[in-house]
């Protein structure tokens, strides 16, 4: 016996011959984790602006960065077309959010934010390797810099960061979604702060090389981030365990469910950020209901795991095809 649950399921009504209904409901926590439609829409227009602003700002820095020869700039304006993609990405995760599965794909269109990551992280990690090359040049020769529009610029880039964090913040705690974009946004200001002091200190001092030190930094900050989108997006891609599940405790937890005996054949994957899938074949004690085996199973996989998506194929203890149990 076999029992897939879905959290996202709709109630479906099926009317069998001789005209009585039955009516099959979906569970009752099926729609406590479906998010709220007033709620994506505000977060589709909160991302937009802080993506329009963004990219706006992003545009500032490269017009100012090439007229005042700071690299720092041009690094920073690097930094903040990740973010940008980033929140694309946020974008494009709510959009496919709404939009429903067919038989053609089964799943919905959840892979294509990670297609978008990986191609986003490849990028990211050319123009790091770019703004490093170009600082190690500078820091041997440095040119001349003009303080004076980097000073003016980076302070319209706090401002506009501190401001795209205020829209995003109310968001960041309902949703991981929101959350990594907020942190997108929130990271791009140590940017913004570190092209302020080197325009500072370059007004004050005028070491010029400070600009490529200062760019190099930025650099070395885009590479951690970028490292582990790209680890992700390859772990999803070769259908990996999540980093956040522990397969020993689940299994663990999963012979622990009152008669269970035996599980092998145990699968967890994620089909895009935040969508975990499972499957399991779990051997039972034949003295024990399947259906009543099945309901405690997916409710310890909702409740200790946070997986809502779970394929569970049931087995007596006495298994005729010679399987491996743990």
């Amino acid at each position: 016996m076999s029992d897939h649950n879905h959290d996202h399921d709709e109630h479906n009504r099926h009317d069998p011959p001789g005209g009585k209904k039955h009516v099959h409901k979906a569970p009752a926590h099926a729609h406590e984790h479906r998010p709220h439609h007033d709620f994506r829409n505000q977060n589709r227009s909160r991302l937009w602006t802080v993506l329009l602003m963004t990219l706006a700002f992003m545009a500032v820095e490269v017009v100012t960065g090439l007229y005042t020869g700071s690299l720092a700039l041009l690094a920073d304006a690097g930094h903040m077309l990740s973010d940008g993609a980033g929140l694309a990405m946020a974008l494009i995760a709510v959009w496919f959010a709404a939009k429903p599965a067919n038989q053609a794909k089964s799943y919905g269109y959840y892979r294509t934010e990670i297609l978008v990551s990986l191609a986003n992280a490849v990028m990211l990690i050319g123009i790091s390797i770019f703004v490093l090359y170009n600082a190690f040049g500078r820091l041997m020769a440095p040119p001349v810099v003009l303080s004076g529009p980097m000073v003016w610029v980076s302070i319209l880039g706090l401002l506009t960061n501190l401001v795209a964090v205020k829209i995003l913040h109310s968001s960041a705690d309902h949703s991981l979604n929101m959350r990594g974009a907020y942190l997108e946004v929130l990271n791009d200001m140590i940017g913004s702060a570190g092209v302020l002091v080197a325009a500072l200190i370059i007004t004050f001092t005028g070491w010029y090389w400070v600009d490529a030190v200062v760019s190099g930094l930025i650099g070395l900050l885009i590479i951690p981030r970028t490292w582990m989108l790209l680890k992700e997006c390859i772990n999803i891609l070769m259908e990996g365990t999540p980093g956040r599940i522990d397969l020993r405790a689940l299994k663990a937890e999963l012979k622990a469910v009152p008669g269970v005996v035996g599980v092998h054949d145990l699968h967890v994957w994620t089909i895009t950020s935040g969508m975990d899938s499972l499957s399991a074949h779990v051997q039972i004690d034949d003295s024990v209901a399947p259906t009543v085996v099945l309901e405690s199973v997916h409710k310890m996989l909702r409740e200790k795991f946070e997986i809502h998506h779970s394929t569970v194929q049931t087995e007596l203890v006495d298994c005729k095809q010679g399987c491996q149990c743990d």
